[in-house]
């Protein structure tokens, strides 16, 4: 089947599909012999050959895991500060593992890994409102007037977030801690933390605890498992509009 050079780039796990588009403008793809340079072309593995900075591509099983993400792990492929990436978690997988979307160095839980570029590209897509679910807390007591921002909106320099949903807000006397357990459906940079320093707070912890129907139940903090088929076609389900 004939399929975007973007696509089966991704899917051969050498990049995400933007950086496939980057790769194919700057003249680093061949298809059976000829330079490719525009977007918009389309292969067939099966019977065409295709070359990327010199390697031949071939379609690599997917994978896709959920890791339980420490802190102080930086959810990048490398680093130049020599910190600790959440690959270095990977070392035995024999396919190259992207992070769908970030978890700050200081914010632990849930993250997804996959070669499947086709699929982070929708589900990092604006248009597919997946769920995430995080664990706050904060030190003090956070008054009504915030979480009834939360749940209508909060203005942020980069404009009013979406209504989020507030399951769980508790304090805790004897740890001035309290824990707020917060639901958002869009990808903006540190949102959550940002949520919560608008109103003068700053967090004193944050887990990611739900990603989709995605939960970390039986996943240690460090460790990962490999999704079943029934996760997959969940989370394909929830993004075939994006």
């Amino acid at each position: 089947m004939r399929e975007r050079l973007q696509k089966l780039i991704s899917q051969a796990g050498l990049a995400s599909r933007r950086a496939a588009e980057t790769m194919i403008i700057e003249g680093r793809v061949k298809v059976n012999g000829k330079v490719v340079s525009e977007l918009g072309q389309k292969a067939d593995l099966t019977r065409d050959t295709i070359i990327v900075d010199g390697k031949k591509i071939e379609r690599e099983p997917l994978q896709y895991f959920l890791f339980n993400k420490p802190k102080g792990v930086i959810t990048t492929l490398s680093d130049p500060e020599g910190r600790t990436t959440v690959l270095e978690y990977f070392k035995k997988e024999k396919v190259r593992l992207y992070p769908v979307g970030r978890l700050d160095l200081n914010t632990e839980g849930l993250l997804l890994l996959t070669n499947d570029g086709d699929l982070t590209n929708r589900l990092e897509h604006p248009s597919s409102e997946v769920e995430k679910e995080y664990e706050i807390k904060i030190k003090g007591r956070v008054p009504d007037k915030m979480l009834t921002a939360f749940r209508e909106g909060v203005p942020l320099e980069d404009g009013i977030t979406a209504p989020a949903k507030v399951s769980e807000a508790v304090f805790d006397v004897k740890t001035g801690l309290s824990t707020i357990v917060l639901t958002i459906h869009e990808g903006r940079n540190r949102q959550v933390r940002r949520m919560c320093e608008h109103f003068g707070f700053r967090v004193h912890n944050l887990k990611r605890t739900r990603y989709a129907t995605l939960t970390l139940q039986g996943v240690k903090r460090g460790s990962y498992r490999a999704l079943t088929a029934n996760e997959i076609s969940d989370l394909k389900a929830q993004v075939t509009h994006a």
